[in-house]
């Protein structure tokens, strides 16, 4: 099938790339020429693992191109809107400009029997919108509404093998037609069992904030449990440990630390609550308020266990940060925890010096004022205080033995509960992490 991908960052190239290598036709269109060019000569313009290998598998097969002329849609069955929803400039509420320039571009290419897949994630009401729109113009096109479920750093098995599809259709025949070309799209995953779960557009619209809500809500959960565990005594990790043998509750995402980050849980949840408070049940949405809060004062609390632990005070102190992505896997630094927690210090009197694997040049683009290394090593030359903040597995392996020799202190704050104690302590390290004894 030809099909067409309207926006080409991170969810739109790996979609496109993933179509393609499940057999269809794909034209890739972004406003966005640098980006456009990288792409169209197969390289990704952010690090994802996996992304760089499928877009050189995928091209070379002559299925998948890139341009920013969106004319090139025209011919595609399905074309599928993956831009992004940012947070507005002061507001909680999502910003739709994107939404709404990728929808207008599209509109003169349209033809009968087209299918327009939103895969943004969207305040609830905007399929509607958009579907009106498009009927406006093009009365023969239909509407659909399929959310995105992408983990960074595991986005590529993530679309071609899902966890579960979700399909918002409008009623009626067209609904149906139009389910059974998203069926032909997604033909290969199906087959392999992946469940399907075809709903109207309100529905689909709430699954991907609702999720992301859920996920916000357990993190900050272990989190609050964390201050209580500091203010006791006790042990947060052994209490995550304790109740996620049960099985209502499982395991996962009860890890305590700096808290969730990144382009989505964040603005997702903010533009949760604002469009409850549109549509007059902004109280089903209060504890939201707290989520944030208690996400959000983690930061707070792994600037004071450094300040602690160097004696009460910071500044004129080295500080290493190791981690700059707001988590591994990635170079994603949108509302890091690990850049909030370095400028902090930087603005309390710390020299600051990060380091990530991957996520330096991004980095320093948000973050100009602050220092950069290449390694752990040396970034944490001389310094006072180590501040583990993003857990790439580089830093989980350090040795505690070799790191402290270059190193003025052996101090160390986990902010991700990742390293072993005993092991740090017995090399002669101060250890501390958020929720520990």
């Amino acid at each position: 099938m030809r099909i067409s991908v309207i926006g080409c960052g991170y969810l739109g190239a790996v979609h496109a790339a993933c179509m393609a290598k499940l057999g269809h036709e794909v034209v890739g269109v972004d406003v966005d020429a640098e980006k456009v060019a990288l792409l169209a000569s197969g390289r990704a313009p952010f690090y994802e693992p996996g992304l760089p290998e499928l877009l050189a598998e995928t091209m070379a097969t002559g299925r998948l191109t890139f341009g920013t002329d969106v004319a090139a849609v025209a011919g595609a069955r399905v074309h599928f809107v993956c831009v992004g929803t940012p947070q507005k400039r002061g507001e909680n509420a999502a910003d739709l400009r994107y939404v709404d320039a990728a929808v207008d571009a599209l509109l003169p290419h349209l033809a009968p029997g087209d299918v327009v897949v939103g895969k943004s994630t969207v305040p609830v009401g905007t399929a509607e919108a958009v579907a009106a729109r498009v009927a406006a113009v093009q009365p023969e096109a239909v509407v659909v509404w399929n959310p995105e479920f992408l983990r960074e750093g595991f986005a590529v098995q993530d679309t071609l093998h899902p966890d579960r599809i979700v399909y918002g259709l409008p009623p009626g025949a067209a609904g149906e037609t139009a389910g059974a070309l998203l069926d032909e799209v997604y033909a290969t995953p199906l087959a392999d069992g992946t469940p399907q779960v075809v709903t109207d557009y309100a529905t689909a619209q709430l699954v991907k904030v609702a999720a992301n809500s859920f996920l916000a809500t357990k993190i900050s959960f272990i989190n609050a449990m964390a201050e209580l565990c500091e203010a006791t005594g006790a042990d947060v990790t052994q209490l995550a440990d304790a109740i996620g043998h049960d099985a209502r509750i499982g395991r996962r995402f009860l890890n305590a630390g700096l808290g969730f980050g990144g382009g989505c849980l964040p603005k997702d949840i903010r533009a949760f609550m604002a469009r409850a408070g549109e549509l007059g049940v902004d109280q089903a949405l209060s504890f939201l308020r707290e989520v944030d809060s208690i996400n959000m004062r983690r930061r707070v609390r792994m600037v004071d266990l450094a300040r602690e632990v160097c004696d009460g005070s910071i500044v004129g102190r080295k500080v290493a940060v190791l981690g700059a992505a707001f988590k591994p896997d990635s170079d994603d630094v949108r509302d890091s925890p690990a850049l909030s927690v370095a400028a902090q210090m930087g603005l309390q009197g710390a020299h600051v010096v990060v380091t990530d694997p991957e996520a330096v040049a991004n980095a320093a683009q948000r973050w100009p004022d602050l220092r950069y290394a290449a390694t752990a090593e040396e970034a944490a030359a001389g310094a006072d205080v180590v501040l583990l903040a993003t857990e790439w597995q580089e830093y989980r392996d350090l040795d505690p033995v070799a790191f402290g020799r270059v190193v003025a202190g052996r101090r160390i704050v986990d902010g991700r509960n990742v390293l072993d104690p005993a092991r740090w302590r017995e090399a002669g390290w101060v250890y501390r992490a958020l929720g520990r004894p």
